[in-house]
């Protein structure tokens, strides 16, 4: 599959948002059951480090980071989230987003990413895995979807070169 990884844009938030609701509607890969806004999307996370995969007018697949504090003792730490449109799954895209998210990060002094991932969602997991993520634990019963409450993985990556 030919596409490029870009910014996101402003512009770009309509695809994005749609890609973001079929990961909603997996119920595999947010507790989030509604669409934010571009505002609150837009304030819930960070200016730099927002990318996404286009090929041609097509947006394919969306990653970004959000603080994890406003603590200064945190400014390196950030969660990541990546999220494929479903016509793209299995083709790359997710790992092309999140190794460019990765190198982008460290270009602006992040030394640790995280992700929590349902315990359900393998493909996920194994694609922050083969990214350099690692298992730190398991937050059981962190969090109810609907009535269920719901388990998840906590993984990090810690970068090699920043803050070391």
């Amino acid at each position: 599959m030919d596409y490029s990884i870009l910014a996101m844009q402003p512009e770009d938030w309509p695809a994005v948002r749609g890609i973001y609701r079929e990961g909603i509607a997996t119920g595999n890969a947010t507790f989030e059951t509604e669409l934010p806004d571009w505002e609150k999307w837009d304030s819930n996370h960070r200016k730099d480090c927002r990318l996404i995969a286009r090929k041609g007018e097509q947006v394919l697949g969306w990653a970004a980071l959000s603080p994890v504090s406003g603590r200064r003792v945190y400014a390196g730490v950030a969660e990541v989230s990546v999220y494929v449109a479903a016509a793209a799954r299995g083709s790359g895209v997710g790992k092309s987003l999140l190794q460019t998210l990765i190198a982008e990060s460290e270009l602006h002094g992040l030394w640790t990413l995280q992700a929590g991932v349902f315990r359900e969602n393998a493909a996920s997991i194994a694609l922050h895995k083969s990214c350099g993520f690692r298992e730190v634990g398991v937050r059981q019963r962190i969090g109810k979807l609907g009535e269920i409450w719901r388990d998840v993985l906590l993984l990090e990556r810690r970068s090699a070169t920043v803050g070391v």
